[in-house]
C-alpha cells in the first residue's frame, strides 16, 4: 500500500462519523422542511405524522417568508451579532493592552477577566436582568434612585442649587420592554465574551516584536503610533479569528433572548424555530434551513476577510 493511500485509509472512518453525524439531522430537517408536519391538529390528524403523502413543496417557505416575524428575525440576528463582535473586539484589545503591562496582582487580574467566560449563558442571563438591570431591584434602579436623591439634595444648596435645579429626574430603563430588550442581550453577551477576546489577544502580544517597539521609542514614535501600526496589524489575525468563532456561536443565541423577553420584540432565528417547533414541524424546519442559508452566507464573507489577512 502507497504512503498516500494509508493516512486516507485511516481517516475514512473518522469522515465518515462527521458525515453521518451532519447529513441525517441536515436531511431531516430539509424533508420536513417540505411536507404539513403539526404536532397538533384535530382538524387534519394525518397531518400529526411526517409522511410523504403529507407533501407540500415549497409551502412551508412561503408560509415563513410572508410570517411577520422573519424579516425582523433576520435583521435582529445580524444586529445582535454585529453589536456583540464589534463591542468585544474593541473592549478586548484595549483591555488585553492594558493588563499586557507588568504591574503587582497581575495573575489575580487575568483569573478575575477570564472567569465570565465560564459562567452558563442562562445563569449570566438571570444574573444581568434581575441583579444589574433590573429597573426597581437591580443595581440600575438603585444607581438611578441614589442619583435623584443626591441631586434632591442638592437643588436646595446655595450657590450651585440652581445649576442642579435644571437637571430632569432621571427614570431607569427598562430593559424587558420591547425597544430595548435586544441591548441588554448585546450587553450580557458582550461581557461573557469579552474574556474570550482579550485571552486570545493577550496570547498574541506575547509574541511582538519588542524590537521594533524599542526602536519606535527611540525614534520618538508616540503611545498611540504605536499601537496604530504596530499593535494592530500584529493582532490583525487573531482579531480575524475571534470575529469567526463568536459569529458562529453568537448566531444561535436563544437561552438570553427567552429569559430577557420571551421573544417580546426581540427575536432571532433561532427563537423563531422554537417558536415554530411548539406545533409547526414544517415551518419550523424550513426556518432551520433559511439559518442554514445565512449562517453560510456570513462564514463565506468572514472566512474570505479572515483569508486575506491570514495570507497577509
Amino acid at each position: 500500500m502507497s504512503d498516500r493511500k494509508l493516512p486516507r485509509l485511516l481517516q475514512t472512518p473518522a469522515v465518515l462519523l462527521l458525515l453521518v453525524w451532519m447529513l441525517i439531522p441536515l436531511g431531516m430537517t430539509l424533508y420536513f422542511s417540505f411536507i404539513r408536519y403539526v404536532l397538533n391538529s384535530l382538524r387534519r390528524p394525518e397531518w400529526t405524522t411526517p409522511s410523504p403523502s403529507n407533501w407540500r413543496g415549497f409551502g412551508n417557505y412561503e408560509f415563513v417568508l410572508k410570517s411577520k416575524d422573519f424579516l425582523f428575525a433576520i435583521q435582529n440576528s445580524l444586529f445582535i451579532v454585529c453589536s456583540i463582535l464589534i463591542l468585544t473586539v474593541i473592549l478586548g484589545v484595549l483591555i488585553a493592552v492594558l493588563i499586557n503591562k507588568t504591574f503587582p496582582g497581575q495573575g489575580i487580574v487575568r483569573v478575575l477577566l477570564i472567569s465570565p467566560f465560564f459562567v452558563m449563558p442562562a445563569v449570566n442571563a438571570v444574573l444581568w436582568i434581575n441583579m444589574i438591570l433590573d429597573p426597581v431591584l437591580g443595581l440600575q434602579g438603585i444607581a438611578i434612585g441614589s442619583i435623584n436623591e443626591l441631586f434632591e439634595s442638592l437643588r436646595n444648596a446655595p450657590l450651585v442649587g440652581w445649576f442642579f435645579s435644571l437637571w430632569p429626574k432621571l427614570e431607569p430603563i427598562s430593559f424587558r420592554a420591547t425597544q430595548t430588550s435586544a441591548y441588554a442581550v448585546i450587553i450580557m453577551v458582550t461581557w461573557q465574551w469579552t474574556p474570550f477576546a482579550v485571552l486570545i489577544f493577550m496570547t498574541s502580544l506575547q509574541s511582538e516584536d519588542q524590537q521594533q517597539k524599542e526602536a519606535a521609542v527611540l525614534d520618538g514614535a508616540s503611545a498611540w503610533s504605536q499601537f496604530r501600526f504596530l499593535t494592530l496589524p500584529h493582532l490583525a489575525r487573531p482579531i480575524a479569528i475571534v470575529v469567526m468563532i463568536q459569529a458562529i456561536f453568537h448566531l444561535s443565541l436563544y437561552a438570553e433572548i427567552e429569559i430577557v423577553s420571551r421573544g417580546n420584540g426581540n427575536k432571532n432565528l433561532p427563537y423563531l424555530i422554537g417558536e415554530f417547533a411548539n406545533n409547526n414541524i414544517g415551518a419550523a424546519s424550513a426556518t432551520g434551513i433559511f439559518a442554514v442559508i445565512l449562517a453560510n452566507i456570513v462564514a463565506f464573507f468572514l472566512l474570505r476577510m479572515i483569508g486575506k489577512t491570514l495570507m497577509e
